[in-house]
């Protein structure tokens, strides 16, 4: 049976044939392939992607579902990845190109088209790191994880606007929310990829914040300088959230 584990050990085989002058369906192919890796980490899925394959009738293909453009997409990523796996040029590519085929089978058979086809956006946006829930408080975070039945692992959420890891283990019923710094590390990576060039300014956090909730169609991320300080404004459209992040707490990364 495929694992959590094993999906993340996929990634070599996608790597292998990532080329910066791949044909443009190849690239479609294996970009796909990745961000179906990262969908079932990111939102948390460990334990119903593992209970999936335990179901006798996990093989069982539901009635088509999302855009027509996404399921051939789909098609088309799945027939590449079979002939990876039948065709293999090393014995561990079979047990990856299974893996990303396992990923593939359950986010079609449990009807998550959408949720991964907004997963897609982000990835193509160059959002922050993904993101299950938001809390104003540590304490509400922390009655939500308790009284979740089914919580979210791996996967962040954000208390106060900073990033926590949810970490939950079925079998010994551990539930915590240590501090996450991946917002840090995105923050600093993405401040070398590119300039901060503020879209405005203002000098107050509260002119800021108030600016940003009046964006009737906000962008995924927008820089703005406060006080003088360059700020990544982001809006986490999966939760309906809106925050302010400032580059100064990625210094040292």
């Amino acid at each position: 049976m495929t694992s959590l584990s094993d999906l993340a050990d996929a990634h070599p085989v996608i790597g292998k044939r990532w080329r910066l002058d791949q044909p443009p369906e190849q690239a479609r192919i294996l970009g796909l392939a990745r961000d179906a890796l990262d969908f079932l980490f990111a939102t948390g899925q460990r334990y119903a992607f593992e209970d999936f394959f335990k179901e006798r009738d996990s093989h069982h293909r539901p009635p088509p579902a999302g855009s027509a453009e996404l399921r051939e997409s789909l098609d088309r990523t799945r027939r590449f990845f079979e002939k990876l796996r039948d065709e293999p040029d090393s014995a561990e590519e079979v047990a990856q190109s299974q893996a990303i085929l396992d990923a593939l089978r359950y986010i079609d058979s449990t009807g998550q088209h959408d949720a991964f086809a907004a997963f897609q956006e982000h990835v193509a946006a160059n959002s922050p790191p993904f993101v299950v829930a938001s809390f104003d408080r540590l304490e509400d975070a922390e009655a939500w994880l308790v009284s979740h039945p089914h919580p979210p692992d791996p996967a962040n959420v954000l208390v106060a606007d900073k990033y926590h890891h949810v970490v939950y283990d079925r079998d010994t019923n551990i539930r915590r929310l240590p501090r996450s710094r991946d917002l840090e590390h995105y923050l600093a990576e993405l401040a070398r990829q590119e300039h901060p060039v503020a879209v405005a300014s203002f000098e107050t956090r509260e002119e800021a914040e108030a600016w940003w909730r009046t964006q009737a169609e906000p962008a995924r991320r927008a820089w703005v300088r406060v006080g003088g300080e360059p700020h990544l404004a982001v809006y986490h459209p999966n939760i309906h959230h809106r925050a302010l992040y400032p580059l100064s707490i990625a210094s040292g990364y």
